[in-house]
């Protein structure tokens, strides 16, 4: 909620485009270093317009100033508002400033769809060939997978291994005719213990891709440890009431749970995961797919048809 002396009361996320209603405000005595417990400059350079920005710009005492290990200048990349950036670096916002996982905002902009937004200072140091190579994978994966629907999708990113490995690991049984077909038609309305051991198995470039357009079932700890032995996954389920759930599963064991592939980037991330949360943001199936190294051309493994429909046995996949 927004504190109620901060002068922002009642501002929702198109406010910040309107100039002339946010320097009436700031008129009245609206706090410019403030809002709802973080500041109106970062708020502004990601979703405001570039007036809002260099008004709100003026009136700081700090254009560098850090909300979370941020500046405005950072959020405005995120959020490829290049307009935004230019309003702050003409205020005298620094692109060149080492932030989160040590990036630069400058830096981190010449992996984007901007890379000439700020000018490279002498002994700057730009992409490394991997950061580059990294970059130039991550824009060709989001084109391949294009725009798709994947609310209530279940999935295991596999690195290594083809479909035929991930169903003899599962030890999953292939499924077919018209009991498949009628489950195919409207799962929903199946019983979830039915529709859950239902999954597709896809050999996808650098590896495999099991997934569930209806469930959660690719990314249950049974499922992920399976898959994973010697090697490793990335397990994604869009909750429809929670948002992006992602888990990390290396030779057999559960690493990491309750992650949130494509948001960030966070504090603590290090500066791979870093340029991996840029590259991804919003998209939270690339995001799972570059993770596990897997290099699809198209969204078919993702949304359907699969190589091959298979019928998970029956056990507690919630058990590792």
């Amino acid at each position: 909620m927004t504190r109620p002396n901060d002068g922002w009361a009642g501002v929702s996320w198109e406010d910040w485009q309107d100039h002339d209603g946010i320097r009436r405000r700031l008129g009245q005595g609206a706090d410019p270093e403030a809002w709802s417990g973080g500041r109106p400059l970062h708020r502004a350079a990601a979703f405001g317009s570039p007036e809002v920005v260099a008004e709100l710009a003026r009136r700081v005492a700090d254009v560098d100033a850090l909300e979370n290990g941020a500046t405005a200048l950072w959020e405005a990349v995120l959020a490829n508002r290049p307009d935004n950036a230019r309003a702050l670096v003409a205020a005298g916002a620094d692109p060149w400033r080492p932030l989160i996982g040590g990036w630069s905002t400058g830096r981190l902009s010449l992996a984007g769809p901007t890379p000439d937004l700020f000018t490279v200072p002498e002994g700057e140091r730009g992409l490394t060939e991997t950061e580059r190579a990294v970059a130039q994978e991550g824009r060709r994966l989001v084109a391949a997978l294009g725009s798709i629907y994947y609310e209530g999708t279940g999935l295991a990113c596999v690195a290594g291994i083809d479909a035929e490995e991930a169903i003899r690991r599962l030890e999953a049984t292939r499924a077919g005719g018209s009991e498949l077909d009628a489950l195919l038609e409207n799962p929903y309305e199946y019983d979830e213990d039915q529709g859950l051991r239902i999954v597709g198995v896809t050999t996808v470039p650098g590896g495999c891709v099991v997934t569930q357009p209806w469930g959660y079932a690719p990314q249950m700890p049974g499922v992920l440890t399976r898959l994973s032995v010697g090697t490793a996954c990335y397990g994604l389920y869009a909750n429809p009431k929670s948002g992006n759930q992602g888990a990390i599963a290396r030779d057999g064991v559960i690493e990491g749970y309750d992650l949130h592939p494509g948001g960030g980037p966070y504090l603590d991330d290090t500066p791979e995961e870093v340029l991996a949360s840029y590259l991804y943001q919003c998209n939270a199936v690339a995001y799972s797919c570059a993770w596990a190294g897997l290099r699809l051309t198209d969204a078919r493994a993702v949304v359907g048809p699969p190589d091959t429909w298979v019928q998970l046995p029956q056990r507690d996949y919630w058990q590792c």
